[in-house]
């Protein structure tokens, strides 16, 4: 499944660290730390503010790519790292999952 797929996975809180030198917007896609041992894309989805600035926390949702390939692995509150490239732009936290597949408390 791409990231057109499905819809959003989870609702989040977008906190970026101000390494990107301008704003980011909905459509954004950096690679996301999902796992210890796993780096996937995941479309960032902007509620309020709908512009995140370099240095900013924004609310919104994410889709992740091929999420069936990670199952089972996000708990409210948890915190993953998104990057582009080499450098990490910030941290997502889990605020509620959207897609039971992921939800670490459902093992169906």
């Amino acid at each position: 499944m791409g990231l057109q797929d499905h819809g959003p996975d989870a609702e989040v809180i977008f906190r970026f660290n101000g390494t990107r030198k301008g704003p980011a917007y909905s459509g954004y896609r950096p690679d996301h730390l999902i796992k210890d041992d796993y780096l996937t894309c995941g479309k960032h989805e902007y509620i309020e503010p709908i512009i995140a600035l370099p240095n900013s926390e924004v609310l919104g949702t994410i889709t992740f790519m091929s999420p069936s390939s990670y199952p089972h692995c996000l708990w409210p509150g948890k915190i993953i790292t998104f990057q582009e490239g080499p450098h990490i732009t910030g941290t997502v936290e889990i605020i509620n999952i959207l897609n039971p597949l992921l939800d670490a408390q459902r093992q169906d």
